[in-house]
């Protein structure tokens, strides 16, 4: 490495340099001098000019030495740089600058990728190329990009990609090889490399065909002895076609027969790559059935089974183990130095005898193969694939056991399992919930209607109330419904999360009680997120009394806020959450724990682990369903005799989008005058509602025209143009809502529109697709729906909402 550059000069040079300066000072003083001479013809005047040119240049000497010019700054190598590329052994790294071009690169990268290349350009195909430009990209923007799987000749690799440096004006390329490469890939390998040599060392013939028979790789005894070459035969070769049965039905090598050489004959043992594909490419291993190798040896195939990275074991015709490779023993967990004696030791008590009568079958059937589930004793939850194939001619050899790991499988299965069951409950909620708004709809539209006909003080008056009260309490449960289906109207706005948690803390210390102590801890520079206030507290308030309830005895319930950036979520690694900046809310108790097994049920419709009565099951659910549908993530993580935490990650609301929610227009925040004119055709299926409706806008100076569908509403506009505005429920059989209003407003484009439906608002958008349209939930109140009308017709006319309440 070269020196940095030279900051000083040594003194002796230093003071040649002023001496020659002072000399050179002192004549161009006495020149001065001679020239003002010359010019005025006074040497009064010339000695005067050139002693001001003499003190002048002291003065600059004297501030110079009292004032020194900085030394050089000396420019340091960028260390962090090199320790890029020297920390990671084994692994091919690369840097190159802004410009794409190559700083360094470790000596793996040159082995690797032929020579001192800069990446992207690393010799591989035009798809693999664009992968890793565009992990690029994503580095210089985010700071780290990846590409998997990537392809260069016969081996694979994948690449990271992070900016580096002090100023993060690099990117250093990682690659390391794939994990991802599939058996098929192993088996040639195993079969082309030291492996393949091997055994043909041991005079084992090994290839592998496909399929159809084609010949995809041997190793060195298959190619001396059948005469094959890769170069001359390609992937094309027929492997039957090396091979020739003789008088006695014996194979042979072709080769060895027509050359007139003694041509032992050849025992074929044959073992799938993936058992559960027939037309999957299959490993071939040709022994000699000669006196001096003892026919029905099986040593060189337990050879090669020992090498194999599949799980592979060789049992007798008693079903005794006579063999088994380490990916045998890793997969059925067998501790070190343990040899079970029979397959059936390695399974539950209820597969003991499958196991043991498919073992004996196999064993005195004809050649064939068979799978079985089984469970080992080890790991009893997790089921697994059990490969038995009966063998001949491999002496006490008679039996091949395959194991397949089938855990992750199971896993998939039972998630997706899972996930149409939350689907299925969801939308059986979200029916519910619907037919009972449209119930609760009409008792409270009269009950509404029945107060207006009384006065406070009469026992009709208090009978009422109270029938309405349960009605409100009866329209909370169907928000929880519509809450955990996801399918509930929302109200974002843009929040604090530590604004939301001070609005309810006095209403959680009241639910805690005096043996439950409130923590609550804020993070600073908590980014601002865009939800529901209302659901944000409901979602509070229910993991608080969760976690008053997991404490009998009493305890601390601690609430904290913290930002989470983007680069700590990218070091969380989860799969879930994309990578973007979240504002997190961690409600943690003392309390009991929950049981492993119960951890992934929690967020379950009507799952509880509370007594019966005590619990509904549809708190921790609708939590979840109010987080999701506010596009965050909640997750537990709970010890047993330590307590329980709740972690809700809300993405930050970006500064660059609207506040106000592009949904369709609201309901006003406060009571208004509701008295209004003009024609409305209201449309309803449900005889209750429409009767409800149709009374309060009466009521409220409307004229109003009923339909009981679409179609009816339809005719009706039809004949009769001269309607101001529309009112229809959204689902209604044969023609919906929206199909009508679509039909009506090809002919008036203008005409208001309000819709009522007992579906979510935000479900409905994604279906409804019309413009310029108002949305009223269900249930309403009579003086919601009569101010949601004269809104509708306000905003159309072009009236503000100052003029409407004055």
């Amino acid at each position: 490495m070269s020196e940095g550059p030279i900051i000083a000069r040594r003194g002796t040079g230093l003071a040649q340099g002023e001496a020659l300066l002072l000399v050179m000072i002192g004549l161009a003083a006495l020149a001065s001098a001679g020239l003002m001479l010359w010019a005025a013809g006074s040497w009064k005047l010339a000695a005067g000019f050139g002693a001001g040119v003499l003190a002048l240049a002291a003065l600059v000497w004297m501030a110079r030495q009292l004032w020194p010019a900085p030394a050089a700054q000396i420019v340091e190598q960028d260390w962090a740089m090199v320790r890029a590329v020297s920390d990671s052994p084994g692994v091919a790294i690369a840097v190159t600058d802004r410009a794409g071009r190559l700083v360094a690169a470790n000596a793996q990268h040159e082995d690797w990728f032929g020579g001192a290349v800069a990446p992207p350009a690393l010799g591989m195909s035009e798809a693999d190329t664009a992968l890793l430009a565009a992990a690029g990209k994503a580095a210089w923007r985010e700071g780290r990009g990846q590409a998997s799987g990537l392809a260069r000749g016969s081996a694979r690799y994948d690449m990271i990609v992070e900016r580096g440096g002090r100023n993060e004006d690099h990117l250093v390329w990682k690659a390391n090889p794939s994990a991802s490469a599939d058996r098929l890939e192993q088996a040639q390998g195993l079969i082309s490399g030291t492996t393949g040599e091997s055994l043909a060392l041991g005079g084992v013939a090994a290839v592998l065909v496909d399929g159809d028979g084609r010949l995809l790789a041997a190793n060195p005894a298959f190619a001396v002895r059948a005469g094959w070459n890769a170069a001359a035969y390609g992937a094309s070769s027929d492997f039957t076609a090396f091979l020739e049965r003789d008088e006695e039905g014996l194979i042979r090598f072709a080769a060895e027969m027509a050359s007139g050489k003694s041509a032992a004959p050849l025992r074929l043992l044959q073992a799938p790559i993936d058992p559960e594909d027939e037309t999957a490419p299959m490993l071939i291993l040709l022994l000699d059935e000669s006196e001096g190798q003892g026919r029905g040896s099986a040593r060189p195939v337990e050879s090669l089974l020992a090498v194999l990275p599949l799980g592979l074991a060789l049992a007798d015709r008693d079903g005794r183990f006579i063999f088994l490779n380490d990916a045998f023993c890793r997969a059925v967990r067998l501790p070190a130095g343990a040899r079970p004696i029979y397959p059936g030791d390695l399974v539950v008590r209820e597969d003991k005898g499958p196991v043991a009568d498919a073992v004996r079958r196999m064993a005195n059937g004809p050649p064939v193969t068979t799978d079985i589930a089984i469970r080992l004793r080890d790991q009893p939850e997790e089921p697994v694939a059990l490969t038995i194939a009966g063998l001949r001619g491999m002496g006490d050899a008679a039996v091949l056991l395959s194991l397949k790991d089938n855990s992750e499988e199971s896993r998939l299965k039972r998630q997706i399992a899972q996930a149409s069951k939350m689907q299925a409950v969801g939308q059986l909620a979200g029916g519910v919930a619907h037919d009972f708004n449209n119930i609760l709809t009409g008792i409270l539209g009269h009950c509404d209607l029945m107060l207006m006909r009384h006065t406070p003080g009469e026992s009709d008056y208090d009978d009422i109330q109270q029938i309405r009260s349960n009605a409100n309490r009866a329209a909370s449960l169907t928000r929880q419904l519509l809450a955990f289906s996801r399918q509930q109207t929302l109200r974002p706005q843009i929040v604090q999360l530590p604004d939301i948690i001070s609005e309810v803390s006095s209403l959680l210390r009241r639910l805690l009680g005096e043996r439950v102590t409130l923590d609550l801890h804020h993070g600073r520079n908590l980014g601002a997120v865009r939800a529901d206030p209302g659901q944000l507290e409901q979602v509070i308030v229910n993991l608080v009394v969760n976690a008053r309830d997991a404490m009998p005895q009493g305890g601390i319930v601690t609430i904290r806020t913290f930002p989470v950036s983007r680069a700590e979520v990218r070091d969380m690694g989860s799969d879930i959450m994309p990578v973007a900046d979240y504002a997190a809310m961690a409600v943690e108790d003392t309390g009991v724990g929950i049981a492993p097994e119960l951890l992934t049920k929690i967020f379950e419709p009507f799952f509880t682990t509370k007594d019966i009565g005590k619990g509904t099951g549809l708190g921790l659910s609708t939590v979840y369903g109010i987080v999701k549908q506010s596009g965050g993530f909640i997750f537990a993580e709970s010890e047993q005799g330590k307590g329980t935490v709740f972690t809700v990650y809300l993405p930050v609301h970006a500064a660059g989008l609207a506040a106000a929610d592009a949904s369709l227009p609201k309901l006003p925040e406060t009571p208004q005058e509701s008295w209004g004119s003009g024609r409305i055709l209201l449309v309803e299926d449900e005889d209750m509602v429409r009767a409800v409706a149709e009374r309060a806008l009466t009521r409220n100076g409307y004229s109003v025209v009923t339909a009981a569908n679409g179609e009816e509403g339809l005719e009706l506009f039809a004949g009769d143009t001269g309607f101001d505005m529309i009112v229809t429920d959204v689902m209604m059989p044969v023609m919906d809502g929206p199909a009508m209003v679509r039909e009506i407003r090809k002919t008036c484009p203008d005409l208001p529109v309000l819709f009522m439906s007992g579906y979510a608002e935000e479900q409905l958008r994604k279906t409804i697709d019309v413009a310029n349209v108002a949305f009223l939930p269900k249930p309403f109140s009579v003086q919601q729906l009569s101010q949601a009308v004269r809104d509708a017709l306000a905003a159309t006319q072009g009236v503000t909402k100052d003029d409407r309440t004055q």
